[in-house]
């Protein structure tokens, strides 16, 4: 539905830390799905860990928030350009990691509005692998001018 190239057109992440490849399924102001292609050649691999590979949970959930971005984002009036806007990390709740995540893994975002008002967004975000809950945390972001 919206590829990484049209990803780079709403937020301003870029690699290696664009941490969400394409958004499969979007409902504005409800619903976001999408996901990342966790592979050995990412470079957080050099480090975590050299001889037993794991996806870090903390950037599990700077790609849920990310994929959340891009529904707060696309939820916007049409008149907002998001060139103009960054998307800040204003909390985290309830943080679970559920299972490890590893290379060659399709890391399925999911995330819900649970409350939209103005620029402040509260979403339900879980992360799945072959439909297994990996992660799961409440984010709170706000959408502010650069």
């Amino acid at each position: 539905m919206i590829n990484v190239s049209q990803i780079q057109e709403i937020l301003p992440h870029r690699y290696p830390f664009l941490l969400v490849d394409r958004i499969v399924d979007l409902k504005k102001n409800e619903i976001v799905k999408g996901y990342k292609n966790i592979s050995i050649s990412d470079p957080v691999f050099l480090g975590h860990f050299p001889d037993h590979p794991i996806y870090p949970g903390v950037l599990i959930l700077e790609g849920m928030a990310q994929t959340g971005g891009v529904l707060a984002f696309e939820s916007m009036d049409d008149k907002v350009d998001p060139k103009s806007k960054v998307v800040y990390f204003t909390g985290i709740d309830g943080a679970k990691f559920r299972n490890p995540v590893r290379p060659g893994d399709r890391l399925d975002y999911e995330m819900k509005v649970v409350k939209n008002r103005g620029n402040m967004w509260v979403f339900k975000g879980q992360a799945f692998v072959d439909e297994n809950l990996v992660a799961e945390a409440e984010l709170k972001a706000m959408i502010v001018d650069k």
